[in-house]
């Protein structure tokens, strides 16, 4: 595929992915805006995760222990998320699938019920909504299980699915944005580069998941959206049709219509129209002649007569046989550009957790940070068109948003407050 064919067709994929990414990031700044104050922030309890078991940051630490303390806490992070992906591969590599199913369901369950409801308390004590327990645990069973169903199951609609794939992303980076200031920055930082090493260099972990799934040609063991995902992918088939037509792109046609009307009808109307006029020039070995007005019947008895339905039948096996392999050809095509990108879990919490540290701060910042996360995605999404391979999708955007955070913060935000106490702009 040429570069223009390229920028033709990458246009829709990176909206498709832009925008959740997008809604994903402007809810956790809202939630993270709306829950968080000055004097809050000082006084916030830190929690301690898997980001934070060997330091935990407090204000009278001096500026060296808070680094030293976010090194090794990012250090003992990445390592733990390597031992648990190379795991992951062990367990898929020996097909307990199953396993890895009901771990992946018992996860969404996890997050949705108990952080996401930690959330919804926290934000009803917020805003002081009048509601009983018993109706707020009925409605969280309710949005847990509904969840759960969406994500996992077959035959749910798809927007449904893509709803809760962003609400799974919106909890989880929610709670990361609960983390120390200089950890959740080193902690970005070391997973950036892990993404890069683990998906790019040799016996990376998920360099080694994704050519596994794709030799076995089945579903990655994990909670990944799919910007445009097809019909096939979500029914559970994977044969030779997928991706020929996307869900929520078609125009409303059946996919056999769609696949068949450019090459195969073309093979089917040509075999029409031999048969036909095979059986008009030879029924039973007779032919008819019009001799003074009359038909009158010929016998094929001549040896021409008689290799004529042979040369016929080869003729047509060998136009049905080219054009079939040109229907492959096209199929083969097709499949290629109807493959959805897809985008873990783990970018939309990344790249929302960066977001989140900025509404802290400044919505100067925010801005930044958000625009340069989504040129790093773009600029990512072209290197997937052009590279036609798995690339991580943290490391661009990441180190572009952690740089437009402390040019906003430290360089443009002084200047643009200065100036406009100063009168200087308006």
């Amino acid at each position: 595929m040429d570069g223009g064919s390229i920028l033709e067709t990458i246009g829709v994929e990176i909206i498709g992915v832009m925008s959740p990414v997008s809604i994903c990031m402007f809810l956790v700044v809202l939630i993270v805006y709306t829950l968080s104050s000055p004097s809050s922030s000082d006084n916030q309890q830190v929690i301690r995760t898997a980001a934070n078991l060997i330091y935990l940051e407090s204000s009278s630490d001096t500026t060296t222990q808070k680094l030293e303390g976010a090194l090794l806490n990012a250090v003992v992070f990445v390592v733990l998320i390597t031992l648990v992906t190379f795991l992951l591969v062990i367990l898929y590599y020996y097909r307990f699938t199953n396993f890895l199913k009901y771990y992946i369901r018992f996860s969404a369950f996890f997050v949705l019920g108990s952080m996401g409801g930690s959330i919804c308390l926290t934000l009803i004590q917020h805003f002081n909504i009048p509601i009983d327990s018993f109706t707020f645990c009925l409605l969280l069973f309710n949005f847990t299980i509904l969840g759960v169903i969406s994500v996992f199951s077959q035959g749910v609609p798809i927007l449904l699915n893509q709803m809760y794939m962003v609400a799974l992303g919106i909890i989880v980076a929610a709670w990361f944005t609960k983390l120390p200031e200089w950890t959740t920055w080193v902690v970005l930082v070391a997973l950036a580069l892990y993404d890069l090493v683990a998906v790019l260099a040799p016996g990376g972990p998920l360099k080694m998941l994704v050519e596994l799934a794709s030799s076995r040609d089945e579903e990655l063991p994990a909670l990944v959206y799919e910007a445009r995902p097809n019909v096939g992918s979500r029914s559970g088939n994977r044969g030779p049709n997928l991706g020929l037509l996307l869900a929520g792109f078609s125009d409303g046609d059946p996919i056999e219509l769609r696949v068949m009307s450019s090459s195969e009808n073309v093979v089917q109307n040509g075999r029409g129209v031999n048969e036909m006029r095979s059986e008009s020039e030879d029924i039973d070995g007779v032919r008819e002649v019009e001799i003074e007005g009359e038909m009158l019947p010929l016998m094929g008895s001549s040896s021409n007569e008689r290799e004529r339905p042979v040369v016929n039948e080869e003729i047509r096996e060998s136009n049905e046989s080219d054009r079939g392999r040109v229907l492959e050809r096209e199929i083969e095509e097709e499949e290629e550009r109807g493959r959805g990108i897809k985008l873990g879990l783990g970018d939309f919490v990344f790249y929302s957790v960066l977001v989140g540290r900025a509404a802290m701060y400044d919505l100067m910042t925010v801005y930044a940070c958000y625009l340069a996360i989504i040129s790093g995605l773009g600029c990512t999404l072209i290197l997937l068109a052009v590279c036609r391979r798995a690339l991580p999708a943290l490391p661009i955007s990441i180190a572009l948003g952690v740089i437009f955070y402390f040019l906003t913060r430290l360089l443009m935000e002084p200047f643009v407050v200065g100036t406009s106490t100063n009168l200087l702009m308006f």
